[in-house]
Formats: structure tokens, C-alpha cells, sequence
């Protein structure tokens, strides 16, 4: 792990643009630690994974001060110790729009130029309901446009292939995506999904809708079924009876559960490029070996370092 002096960059290509190996491109969220361990584990993660040459990477970013404060931290290792491209998440909740701008101008002058725009959950968690901040931004149409008056960022915002769990129809939804993109969000990228037909299905609906901008599947990795399966339920995402066959009776058996959701999660990728899918958005967890077999499965393989000989030296 890099230490927070280190004056070695971790590997990586932040100017990395266009397809790779295979026509494949990968991006990957990370979450900013709440103590000394997980730091060290985040940077594990990052260290394992920068290698993979991602177009950028995430940092998420929670209501309140102490973590917006880690996020900010992370977000300016990320910048400082490595040469990969760090995508700032930003939120609406417990903030006027004087505070956003701050630290949107603040993350300005440490070189980020990417943002994730997102409403963010309610105060009491995913599934809450929701309530505008007064002075705030009231959703991420409005800071989005925010966003872009302070400067000509890029921006991602979120997606919801089977509706986001507080719009009363798909239309709804749409409509809230299409504003966005109408005040200059450049890139989606999904709520995770495990049934492609779902994904395409809504990619449909968007195009009819006059959305054209990348709509980016966010693929989530099974490290805990029963977890994963709780958060689904919370966000509204469709667990598959096929899905959780794949995993019954692996609660106690790590080992052969992470193989299975290796597997799962390569196989799901495979087919979205069958479909002409290219870009594909890791939520890691910060847990980077699983993530790491996904990609090595899919093709990737991390760059060697500079100056390293491609090939064997003749004897």
C-alpha cells in the first residue's frame, strides 16, 4: 500500500480513451473509508486494480460533513499518488447550493474535471423517502445545471433500468433522465441488474425518448448474496430465481462462492457485448481480488510496468 507521502504514483492511465483489449472498457466505484483498516484496505483495492488501465475511477459520496470530508481526502490521493482519472460523486442531500458550489470549485482546483451528479438517498438510507434540503439543490436536473455553470465538466448521472423506486412510472423516470441530458449530463451509468433483457429493454425506451447519450451498465460483483439480495430489495432491483439457485447452501463455503460469483458476473458481462455493449461501471466495494478475476476472465490483463520487456531475451 502507498503510504499518504509516497512519491510513487500507483500504476495506472487516466489519459486512457477508446477501446482496449477486446473493444472493452471498465471504470470502477470505490468508497471513501471510515478508519485507519479500511483505508489501507481502499488503497489495497486501488493498487490492485489500477494496473487494468480503468477510464476512471469513482468515489462515492454520503450526506454529512466527516464523509464528504473523506471523499474529498480520497479524491486528492487519488490525484496526487496515481496517474488514474478520479470522478468526484456529488449529492443534493444536507447542503444549500453555496456549500455544492464550494466544493465543486474546490475540486476544481485539485484538477478534478469529472463529476457523478446524483439526488443521493434519503437521510435515513436507500428506500427513505426523500426531502429536498431547503436552499438546496432539489434533484440532480438542477445540479447538474449547476455543475455545468461553474464550468464544462463532464458529468455522469444515474440510470434505473427498472425505475427508480420513488418515480410512479417508467415515463417519469424517462422524463427526469432526459432532463438531465437536456442540461448537459454526458454520460449514465446504471443501477446494477442481473437480467441483460432488462437493461435492453430500458436502453429502448430511452432512445424512443430522444436520449442518446452512453448509458453505461453499473455491474455489481456478489461478494455476499444475502447482502446483495437485501440491497436489491431495498433499490428495486430483480434478484432471479436462477440467480439465487447459483448460490443457496454457499453461506458457509467462501471459497467456492466466489468462484460462482466470478463466474456470474463474467458471464453477465459477456453476453451485454454480444449486445454491442463496450463500457461497463464496477461497483467494487472496495474489495478488489473478485473484481480483478472478472476482468481477467473478460479479457483484461494489467500493464506492465515501464521499461519492462515484452518478450522473453534469447538465451
Amino acid at each position: 500500500m502507498a503510504s499518504a507521502s509516497s512519491p510513487d504514483p500507483v500504476p495506472g492511465n487516466g489519459a486512457h480513451t477508446g477501446p482496449r483489449t477486446g473493444g472493452m472498457n471498465v471504470s470502477f466505484e470505490f468508497f471513501p473509508p471510515k478508519s485507519e483498516k479500511m483505508e489501507e484496505t481502499l488503497w489495497a483495492a486501488v493498487t490492485r486494480l489500477a494496473p487494468l488501465r480503468p477510464s476512471f475511477v469513482s468515489v462515492t459520496y454520503g450526506a454529512g460533513g466527516s464523509t464528504r470530508e473523506r471523499t474529498h481526502h480520497t479524491v486528492k490521493r487519488l490525484l496526487g499518488e496515481t496517474d488514474l482519472a478520479p470522478a468526484a460523486h456529488l449529492t443534493c442531500v444536507d447542503a444549500t447550493r453555496e456549500e455544492v458550489d464550494a466544493v465543486v470549485r474546490e475540486y476544481r482546483t485539485t484538477g478534478v474535471r469529472h463529476f457523478v451528479a446524483l439526488r443521493g438517498d434519503s437521510q435515513t438510507g436507500a428506500g427513505g423517502s426523500y426531502t429536498p434540503t431547503p436552499g438546496g439543490y432539489r434533484n440532480a436536473v438542477e445540479l447538474v445545471e449547476g455543475l455545468k455553470k461553474i464550468d464544462d465538466f463532464e458529468i455522469s448521472v444515474s440510470a434505473y433500468p427498472e425505475k427508480h423506486p420513488e418515480s410512479p412510472d417508467f415515463a417519469t423516470d424517462i422524463d427526469l433522465l432526459k432532463r438531465k441530458v437536456d442540461n448537459g449530463a454526458t454520460r449514465a451509468i446504471t443501477q446494477f441488474f442481473f437480467d441483460n433483457d432488462i437493461y435492453e429493454r430500458f436502453v429502448e425506451r430511452v432512445r424512443k425518448a430522444g436520449v442518446y447519450i452512453p448509458i453505461v451498465p453499473g455491474i455489481v460483483p456478489i461478494h455476499d448474496f444475502t447482502k446483495v439480495a437485501r440491497f436489491s430489495a431495498a433499490t428495486g432491483a430483480t434478484i432471479p430465481a436462477w440467480l439465487a439457485a447459483r448460490f443457496e447452501g454457499l453461506e458457509e463455503d467462501a471459497q467456492t462462492r466466489s468462484h460462482v460469483a466470478a463466474a456470474v458476473c463474467a458471464e453477465q458481462v459477456l453476453d451485454l457485448t454480444k449486445r454491442g455493449l463496450t463500457d461497463f461501471h464496477f461497483y467494487t466495494m472496495n474489495r478488489a481480488d473478485l473484481v480483478y478475476s472478472i476482468c481477467h476472465i473478460l479479457g483484461l490483463r494489467a500493464a506492465k510496468p515501464a521499461g519492462e520487456a515484452t518478450s522473453a531475451v534469447a538465451a
